[in-house]
């Protein structure tokens, strides 16, 4: 089980996972062209994907889900919610479910999570194959504890650090903006995402992805200085960009 990231920022998002013979793609927030660009890179292509699933309707994750489900007849797994939005018509196939549910999509075990988010129907995905649990968080403005419940023991995670708050609060956003991201639907700052970090289990945790990260009102540092208010070292975490995402990650 492995998984790499075509991308992760505000101007777009796309996970790729593969486990055994399947391969799915978690949001799709770029034009069909560029992301054919980026798998590329990491070495898949298009008719490898066996499915797209979808967190929510926000244009940096769905952008560009319905273009690439339809030109190469990729099935796509959404909430009834998210589908309702339109945001994704057009696609090949559509399969709606209910938050909480748990899907099979060949070999991986995927179980969708309710989140806060100003969203119609928002969720993250916990995926499962071998006894292998990879956590993907991102876009949620508020941990609760059915969130840590759902993540405490996964054995990779990528998850959002999006903003510093005092450089939200002093940065170039508009108030409503400000507001809006740094509120209980929002994104999850740095300190958030430390507290969570402090919640689960990482006695088992390989992999810790740092992702969503906001090119304006987030630093390196300043995400590192929250990751190591909890872990003893940074050995271990990749820090996932909007340039490049991050390469192939194996979990088992």
């Amino acid at each position: 089980m492995q998984f790499a990231s075509l991308g992760s920022g505000s101007k777009g998002n796309a996970t790729l996972v593969r486990a055994g013979d399947t391969l799915v793609m978690i949001d799709c927030g770029f034009s069909v062209r560029e992301t054919l660009r980026r798998m590329a890179r990491l070495g898949v292509e298009p008719g490898q994907l066996d499915a797209i699933l979808v967190t929510h309707e926000h244009s940096d994750h769905c952008g560009g889900v319905a273009a690439l489900s339809s030109r190469f007849r990729i099935p796509v797994y959404l909430t009834h919610g998210t589908r309702r939005t339109g945001r994704c018509d057009g696609s090949f196939e559509l399969r709606p479910f209910n938050c909480e549910d748990t899907l099979g999509i060949g070999c991986l075990t995927v179980k969708a999570v309710a989140v806060p988010h100003d969203a119609a129907e928002p969720c993250q995905y916990r995926l499962s194959w071998a006894g292998h649990t990879l956590g993907i968080l991102t876009d949620l403005g508020s941990v609760t504890p059915h969130v840590v419940d759902n993540f405490r023991t996964c054995h990779s995670l990528l998850l959002e650090f999006n903003h510093d708050l005092p450089m939200l609060l002093d940065g170039p956003y508009p108030p409503h903006l400000k507001r809006r991201v740094g509120g209980d639907f929002g994104h999850l700052n740095n300190q958030q995402a430390a507290e969570l970090l402090r919640r689960i289990d990482r006695a088992h945790l390989r992999h810790l992805v740092v992702g969503h990260i906001s090119e304006k009102n987030n630093s390196l540092e300043r995400a590192q200085d929250a990751l190591l208010s909890v872990l003893d070292s940074l050995d271990g975490v990749t820090f996932a960009c909007q340039a490049d995402g991050f390469d192939w990650l194996q979990l088992a």
